[in-house]
């Protein structure tokens, strides 16, 4: 409630009630109403001005350019490579490698997942047998960068709708870069894991023995590479690329809807010129079945009397 008459200014206690003002007689909640409204209209259409200048930003992100159209397919493209092969560790007794789906081993990354999270005490005391500088630890550090590196790129595809209004930032390119750093690390650091063990014999991964251990990088990771080199490529680009403004883009959009709203209105005019057409064509054929059953009814009378 108002603490004072908004009409003359009285002060107003809590025990005032009524909705008139004991003073000057004005109904307190509809003083001034129509400028109040006005007010209210002005605000919802700022309001719905400003969604709708967020909701253009938006959309001309995602699809506003065949580049940006092009950005957006390859920034989601190279999560597929995650799901290839990245590496092999080979041995007589069994295979394991940061492979999904265990397309070149038998034990796949799912399966050492599993393995590490029933029991990770486990991985970390075998590691430090080996000082931390064997084949576990250098391939548990590659997992963990290309865990990073889905990460990264998962990060930079987000990014794209989140910094919509910022279309010149470089964020999602940092981030693809990142991502590109983190699997070439996770390549060399299996690489340097695997040529430091070429001379043990066996190894502890976990619960999965290995004897005789031999390791190759797999053609996974140099397409999940390309890849991701592609999705940094494309953000670049777009970083590097003229943007509309804002005024540009709701101009744009006001253009769009008086287009449709006057084809909705010619469509509108045209049925109800079918509507006037149709009752004037139903009017007249109905003029014409008069006309003709009178005439009928005149020919008949005119046959009657002329036997009379």
């Amino acid at each position: 409630m108002a603490s004072t008459c908004p009409n003359c200014g009285k002060k107003l206690h809590w025990y005032d009630v009524k909705a008139e003002c004991s003073e000057c007689g004005v109904s307190i909640p509809n003083f001034n109403w129509e400028a109040r409204l006005e007010a209210d209209n002005e605000l919802a259409e700022k309001k719905f001005s400003t969604f709708y200048c967020a909701l253009n930003r938006l959309a001309y992100s995602i699809w506003g350019t065949k580049l940006r159209i092009a950005r957006i397919v390859f920034s989601v493209v190279p999560a597929l490579g995650f799901i290839l092969p990245w590496a092999t560790v080979k041995s007589d007794a069994s295979s394991v490698g940061l492979d999904l789906f265990g397309m070149t081993c038998d034990k796949s990354l799912i399966d050492i997942f599993k393995d590490f999270f029933a029991d990770p005490s486990l991985y970390f005391t075998n590691m430090s047998y080996e000082g931390y500088s064997g084949a576990l630890t250098f391939t548990m550090l590659s997992v963990l960068l290309m865990v990073l590196s889905l990460l990264f790129a998962v990060i930079a595809f987000f990014l794209i709708f989140f910094t919509a209004k910022h279309s010149k930032t470089k964020a999602m390119l940092a981030f693809d870069i990142l991502s590109v750093l983190s699997a070439v690390s996770s390549s060399v650091v299996f690489t340097l894991g695997i040529k430091g063990t070429l001379a043990e014999t066996a190894v502890n991964f976990g619960t999965f023995p290995l004897y005789n251990v031999s390791g190759t990088v797999q053609w996974g990771f140099y397409v999940a590479l390309m890849l991701l080199i592609v999705a940094a490529v494309f953000n670049g680009l777009v970083a590097k690329a003229s943007a509309k403004s804002n005024e540009q883009l709701e101009n744009e959009r006001l253009e769009r809807k008086a287009k449709k709203e006057a084809e909705e209105h010619e469509k509108q005019v045209a049925a109800e010129l079918a509507m006037i057409e149709a009752d004037k064509k139903a009017k007249q054929e109905e003029a014409e079945r008069v006309a003709k059953a009178k005439a009928e009814l005149a020919a008949r009378e005119a046959k009657k009397n002329k036997k009379k």
